[in-house]
């Protein structure tokens, strides 16, 4: 009897080794900064896109009465108009700006024109600084015009000054002496730079006639609250317009002028069946309205 045939069981093929992922498309990575929560969008438009190549950050040179700091600053994206109107915001508290600005390096001067001047451009001390915290093709932002010239002719480094670069020296000079902790001096009042274009625009949309002269820490943080509660309210400002639709659907009330708080007080009558101490803003027949119908907005707003 012939002996018996060995057999082997098959042998298992090793699966082939995985892929590494594909590197992300740079334009969504793009796209996923400009939702960094607190991140700075208000000087992106100005800076353009280099800042990508670098994480999204940018470099600022700020000139303080004894010291050239550099700093480093998140970037995103937004229009010319919300960077006049919104980057202010951002200093108005150490607490804030330290959440889009951190010092990198700073050198002492004891005669500031010895560091950066026409006639002798830039001096070793601040080129060291300015070429050791920079990426290549970084630009880098700067107070005065003239230091963008005399940069950009010495050293080959992109430079910007414009009206959003002044908001963010603005802020930065507002709060020179909590950022810049070694800077024990104050800036002389030819170096004050004038008031925020964007906190002027706020405080003039209230009715507040403010003069530079008058602007003080106080003034700054009530205008950043109420810069604050604009915000909630344009964020809101959809959801309440969609119950206006339904007031005037339902219960026939032409409520097209109301604000938002006129909105919300009719939503949480609806919501609570009481008027409360809404009275004085609704007149009684809407006051019955509102109570009468409140039922049949039950399926047609979330009252959750």
């Amino acid at each position: 009897m012939p002996p018996p045939i060995a057999r082997h069981a098959p042998q298992k093929r090793e699966p082939p080794p995985a892929r590494p992922p594909p590197l992300p498309d740079p334009s969504s990575v793009a796209r996923r900064r400009k939702m960094i929560p607190g991140s700075a969008g208000e000087l992106a438009a100005s800076v353009g896109e280099d800042f990508l190549n670098n994480n999204g950050v940018v470099s600022v040179l700020l000139e303080t009465p004894h010291l050239a700091s550099q700093f480093s600053i998140f970037a995103g994206s937004s229009s010319t108009h919300q960077m006049q109107c919104n980057l202010w915001v951002k200093f108005a508290t150490c607490t804030r700006a330290r959440k889009v600005v951190w010092l990198k390096e700073f050198q002492t001067f004891d005669d500031k024109s010895s560091g950066i001047n026409a006639d002798t451009g830039v001096n070793t001390q601040l080129t060291q600084m300015i070429m050791k915290s920079r990426s290549p093709g970084e630009e880098l932002l700067v107070e005065k015009l003239e230091y963008k010239s005399i940069i950009e002719t010495c050293l080959g480094i992109p430079c910007l000054h414009d009206e959003i670069v002044m908001e963010l020296m603005w802020g930065m000079k507002r709060l020179m002496r909590s950022l810049v902790r070694r800077e024990k001096s104050e800036l002389p009042k030819e170096d004050r730079l004038p008031m925020s274009q964007g906190l002027q625009m706020l405080l003039n949309r209230y009715g507040f006639d403010v003069e530079p002269e008058m602007v003080n820490e106080q003034i700054v943080v009530a205008a950043s609250v109420l810069f604050d509660c604009d915000a909630v309210e344009e964020k809101h400002y959809p959801g309440f317009q969609a119950i206006g639709r339904h007031l005037r659907k339902i219960s026939g009330i032409d409520c097209e002028n109301w604000d938002i708080l006129k909105l919300a007080a009719a939503f949480n009558i609806i919501c609570s069946h009481e008027i409360g101490d809404s009275d004085e803003m609704f007149s009684q027949d809407v006051q019955t309205k509102l109570l009468d119908d409140a039922e049949k907005y039950e399926y047609k707003i979330d009252t959750s």
